[in-house]
């Protein structure tokens, strides 16, 4: 896998949020071979995204996968990582037949009390998961295991033998724990525990609620906690400020608008409660490296910078 930078790209449509149907509702995974028999191209391709994390491996041709960031060039053999909600497209690259196994799963269907110290980065709070395709450009042998679990995977839910739904589950544990042990650079790091029966509930309301005021007073309610244990606890368990989180998910908002809606950036900035336009320039910029109009403008043309 190549992350490269790449120049502009035509005929890129509109961004959506595609629902990803599960083979299984309870182990909130599907599982596709995909074969693609047609001329390497830029036609059809779309930006989207889902709240599933997605793992894809290349097993035969080539293709580009794109983020806002990034374009990784992923060959035969190649993995790649898209996290939770991040926007992204492919573009086939190669002449013959790609094909490709593609997952998606909801992370948070496995943070069960033996994973919970590991809850902050997996779940993506601060840090995208894409972060970690260093590991699979920069370590063969963790390739290869990731490519077994997903090949693993996708050949327990379409067989569905006697107890497929154990050997998905392990798969999935297998998953993590693979992409916490070669993670060299440490960005997967424990914390103490952190209590998914408290955080849940909050996250799901800060969700709810990101173009209207959120107030403290109500988050620390339903946290059951007073106002200033519930900032202390909350720091501690994200490892950012409550306002700080609330900011980060608002911007996440906006940037998915401002390719998917044909708004100014003044109406795309109050529907995400912020009125403030210095203030929400200030935030974008701080998160995403650029202005609003030169994140659409990347997103559009197809560019990414290169990190290798």
């Amino acid at each position: 896998m190549k992350d490269v930078q790449v120049h502009a790209l035509e005929n890129v449509q509109e961004q959506f949020q595609e629902p990803i149907h599960y083979q299984n509702q309870h182990l909130c995974i599907k599982a596709w071979q995909f074969t693609d028999e047609s001329k390497p191209g830029p036609s059809n391709r779309r930006w989207h995204y889902h709240k599933e994390v997605e793992l894809i491996l290349v097993q035969n041709g080539s293709m580009n996968l794109h983020t806002p960031g990034h374009c990784y060039a992923l060959d035969a053999g190649d993995v790649a990582i898209v996290g939770s909600s991040q926007l992204h497209l492919s573009q086939k690259t190669s002449d013959g037949p790609l094909i490709y196994i593609v997952l998606h799963v909801d992370l948070q269907r496995y943070f069960d009390p033996a994973m919970m110290m590991y809850y902050r980065h997996f779940s993506e709070l601060v840090r995208p998961l894409e972060e970690l395709n260093y590991i699979f450009r920069e370590n063969a042998a963790a390739r290869l295991e990731m490519a077994g679990i997903l090949t693993g995977i996708h050949e327990e839910m379409i067989g569905k033998r006697k107890g497929y739904e154990i050997a998905a589950s392990m798969h999935i544990k297998h998953l993590l724990l693979t992409l916490l042990r070669h993670d060299s650079r440490g960005l997967l790091q424990s914390y103490e525990f952190v209590d998914d029966t408290v955080m849940r509930p909050v996250l799901d309301y800060v969700s709810r609620h990101l173009s209207e005021r959120i107030d403290m007073d109500e988050v620390s309610r339903i946290a059951r906690m007073n106002y200033s244990y519930f900032s202390k606890y909350f720091k501690k368990a994200v490892g950012v400020s409550f306002v700080d989180y609330v900011n980060r998910q608002r911007i996440l908002k906006a940037a998915h608008r401002l390719v998917a809606e044909p708004a100014s950036v003044s109406s795309i900035a109050a529907s995400v409660g912020i009125e403030n336009m210095a203030h929400f320039y200030e935030l974008f910029k701080r998160y995403n490296g650029c202005t609003p109009k030169e994140y659409a403008r990347r997103l559009l043309r197809g560019e990414a910078r290169s990190d290798a």
